[in-house]
């Protein structure tokens, strides 16, 4: 089978705007943690958040259509901006002219902007404000915003698969292209905080007010971000026949569910360990071939207890550097597979691997420990990206140098 690589990539995060800053931001260790400025909520000074520091309008800007706003959400706002890195790296006549997916990912869709004016639909004065974001209810509404944005007519799906959903974007993509359905295809995902997300994670009482503690005994839950993360896959001989810079393969993949419970992981971490082992089985790969995990890692009580017992067995002596990158960030949701996929592509390039901030305390369950400084230099070849959602939706993603 032909080797399936990375050729560009877009991000958008609580820790900038582009490959850049991001990875400046993942070497000094600087977290995009603060309390929100442009999500208006009750607890917005009671909850530090990845957010993004651009307002909508500014968004806007970046794009283009701040003369056009109607009906663009803050979702698909990030997605544009994410989505304009990525296209720098290809002619768009190639994405016009041959077959080619976008595989988008959302959970929170439109709700960011719904939930600012579904009160105004009782009062008629202003129920014209309202209709314009009905269409964004659909979680498919930025997919197709995107395409016709950048004047693409693809083969087009929105994934929503809670946390695991953009990983589950790069692996439809990849299987297209591998099936001759597509010549390349565009992956990831985008989500924006909003009030529904924010306050249904705290009915859950696994929102930390302070900085996330990925793996540490006193960890409490998480921190909500939000962003947007994409990659273009094709296969390596129409990378290369258009001279493109190949940043990564896709060595192997695999995806999972615990059925086990809605919002839970598996305690004993099954569903992590199959599909972390499968994803090796795929790659034609060792457990000791592998360098870095980039781990889920939500900080929350179950998670990081069933990941954690699942690497502990499947790597048993050789387990590798881990941590999770979610400090820097915040959750992102259906964006935080693609943007860890990216973070591991980074890892490859950089040959560094980053710290799991605020580790303190090891986890008296585990014997194995995160890295608690960001390390470079470092030898990495092989990275695992792991995704566990919500449902028990679990991806594993393999990248390689």
């Amino acid at each position: 089978m032909e080797k399936i690589v990375v050729s560009s990539v877009g991000i958008l995060s609580a820790l900038g705007c582009g490959m850049h800053q991001n990875i400046q931001a993942l070497l000094q260790k600087k977290s995009g943690l603060h309390f929100p400025v442009h999500l208006q909520s009750v607890h917005a000074q009671e909850f530090l958040l990845g957010e993004v520091n651009f307002s909508n309008e500014e968004m806007a800007m970046l794009v283009g259509l701040q003369e056009n706003m109607q009906g663009l959400t803050r979702t698909t706002l990030l997605s544009l901006v994410a989505l304009q890195e990525l296209m720098g790296k290809i002619d768009r006549a190639l994405l016009r002219d041959e077959p080619v997916a976008l595989i988008n990912a959302s959970t929170v869709g439109g709700m960011c902007s719904v939930e600012d004016h579904y009160l105004d639909f009782i009062e008629p004065g202003k129920r014209g404000d309202f209709i314009q974001y009905i269409n964004s209810s659909d979680c498919g509404d930025s997919t197709e915003r995107a395409a016709r944005y950048f004047g693409l007519k693809p083969l087009m799906a929105t994934i929503s698969t809670a946390c695991s959903s953009s990983a589950n974007a790069v692996i439809m993509g990849a299987r297209l292209i591998q099936q001759g359905v597509v010549k390349r295809a565009i992956c990831g995902g985008t989500d924006a905080l909003c009030r529904f997300t924010l306050n249904g994670f705290n009915s859950l009482k696994n929102v930390d007010k302070g900085p996330c503690r990925p793996f540490d005994q006193t960890r409490f839950g998480l921190n909500l971000g939000e962003g947007a993360g994409y990659l273009l896959l094709e296969k390596e001989e129409d990378a290369k026949a258009r001279g493109a810079e190949i940043l990564a393969y896709l060595g192997g993949y695999a995806n999972s569910n615990d059925a086990y419970h809605p919002t839970a992981p598996s305690p004993d971490g099954a569903g992590a360990f199959r599909t972390m082992e499968q994803a090796l089985k795929h790659a034609k790969l060792q457990p000791e071939d592998i360098s870095y995990i980039n781990a889920h890692g939500t900080a929350t009580i179950n998670n990081d207890a069933a990941e954690g017992l699942a690497i502990q067995q499947l790597f048993a002596e050789k387990v590798p550097y881990f941590s999770s990158t979610k400090a820097f960030t915040g959750h992102t949701l259906a964006a935080a597979g693609a943007i860890e996929a990216i973070f591991s592509i980074i890892s490859l390039q950089q040959q560094a691997v980053f710290a799991n901030l605020n580790f303190t305390t090891p986890m008296e369950e585990l014997s194995i420990t995160p890295v608690t400084d960001t390390l470079e230099n470092v030898p990495v070849q092989h990275v695992m990206s792991n995704s566990f959602g919500f449902g028990g939706n679990n991806v594993s993603l393999i990248f390689s140098k």
